[in-house]
């Protein structure tokens, strides 16, 4: 009887629980009212630099529990900024809005780095009602101020170099042994972005897997340096063979135009499978990328390429004899510092030196192809008119389009700090491909 009467009461007891929060309902104005639990944030590139350089950055925020969809970049024709200041205005103005409207965030967060910090600083100084939309500001290794641009409150976060530059009235980090556009994509520049915009540590500066493997990425064609959109071709999707980079089908994956600013996807993804990205137009050579694994979905593909016949492709030599790679990194690569300093094998040769890639070159994309097609590989110095560009260096690499080397293309970086991966890819002939590797910065 007792035990029945207890499990009465507890019955009555869950009953008139239940009817007071039925009949106390949370207001659907209050959960409307309700503030967003991030705030958009917003990357400004540099010099001849596009989203890309924020992609590991998005990823760790996402990693956080950001929305990947509250996270954007501003891209703009770097090379003509200063005819072009008020249009690149106009677009963040309305970007912002678009990002307020849509999340019902109060402001947003704002990052630049290096030229986009002239830009940015010019913005937030030039109207009150600009620099009130924008809740934190981040200066990366860029531009030196006497306040805080627009009095928005920034950290600063300084690479190598001199060591008094700051930001008056900023917070102001400096992280010496990390170059100029490592300071945008590195873990413990993350870990100071994250702890400025949230007031607290991240929970990981990793990127983490997504969960059960399935991730989506959508991203730009575009023209280098200008980004502007890639329109009149077609882009094709492959799974590619993780130790050869070959197709593992013949038929794409996915297959889509291109128009307009060069967008596409969302994309379907394996995280943990590599993948090739093909441009390909009518009559002119197809343009191969290849990927280490996304690791989890990614908004911030960049696929640069150039017309055919223009720009710094117009100058890599081709034939039917050799490969033609151009090889990436949102970390810069120090080929003169040693045991400190990376490494980077194609087919079995370190091709880092200090005369091609030293640490002051700030190099970021290679350009290795046999220089006048004489078979020969020569690194006692790099290229001329490659190692003259922003950020870019070139090396006479003889690399086999033939059979002996297997139909492939080996690729092995020694990552500074640790850490190796092989991106092995396709040898396919320079006279009728192009082929770009993009390597991990982390």
């Amino acid at each position: 009887m007792h035990t029945s009467r207890r499990r009465l009461l507890w019955t009555v007891a869950g009953v008139t629980l239940a009817a007071s929060l039925s009949v106390t309902p949370v207001p659907r104005a209050a959960e409307a009212a309700a503030p967003p639990a991030y705030r958009p944030v917003v990357f400004v590139h540099g010099s001849a630099g596009s989203a890309a350089q924020f992609q590991s950055q998005a990823k760790r925020l996402t990693s956080n529990g950001y929305p990947i969809d509250v996270i954007e970049a501003h891209e703009y024709d770097s090379p003509n900024i200063a005819t072009i200041l008020p249009q690149v205005y106009a677009g963040l103005d309305a970007r912002i809005t678009r990002l307020l409207a849509a999340t019902g965030a109060d402001r947003v967060d704002l990052l630049a780095h290096s030229l986009g910090t002239f830009v940015m600083q010019g913005y937030l100084n030039s109207s009150p009602a600009r620099a009130a939309r924008v809740a934190h500001y981040v200066n990366l290794d860029g531009r030196t101020a006497t306040t805080p641009p627009g009095g928005v409150p920034t950290l600063a976060i300084w690479g190598e170099g001199d060591p008094a530059r700051a930001i008056v009235g900023a917070t102001n980090v400096h992280l010496p042994d990390q170059s100029h556009t490592q300071t945008v994509s590195s873990p413990e520049s993350f870990d100071e972005i994250f702890r400025f915009l949230r007031g607290r540590p991240p929970h990981t500066t990793r990127i983490v897997p997504q969960l059960f493997g399935t991730a989506r990425v959508s991203g730009r064609a575009v023209l280098f340096p200008s980004n502007v959109g890639v329109t009149d071709a077609t882009l094709e999707v492959y799974p590619v063979n993780p130790l050869t980079g070959g197709r593992l089908s013949q038929r794409p994956a996915h297959r889509a135009p291109l128009s307009g600013d060069g967008a596409f996807g969302p994309v379907p993804v394996l995280a943990t499978a590599r993948y090739e990205f093909a441009i390909v137009r009518a009559g002119a050579p197809t343009h191969h990328f290849y990927f280490q694994p996304f690791r989890r979905s990614d908004s911030f593909l960049r696929l640069a390429t150039s017309v055919p016949g223009e720009g710094l492709s117009a100058l890599v030599d081709t034939s039917d004899r050799h490969t033609a790679l151009t090889i990436q990194r949102q970390k810069e690569w120090w080929g003169d510092q040693g045991d400190a300093g990376d490494h980077l094998w194609i087919n079995g040769r370190d091709v880092l030196n200090a005369a091609n890639t030293p640490r002051a070159k700030r190099t970021i994309g290679i350009f290795a192809f046999d220089d006048g097609s004489d078979g020969v590989t020569d690194l006692s110095a790099p290229l001329p008119e490659f190692f003259s560009q922003t950020f870019i260096t070139g090396m006479d690499v003889f690399i086999p389009a033939a059979p002996a080397h297997l139909g492939l293309v080996g690729i092995t970086v020694g990552q500074r700090g640790g850490g190796h991966a092989v991106l092995n890819v396709p040898n396919w002939r320079s006279s009728a491909h192009r082929v770009t590797v993009n390597v991990d910065d982390f």
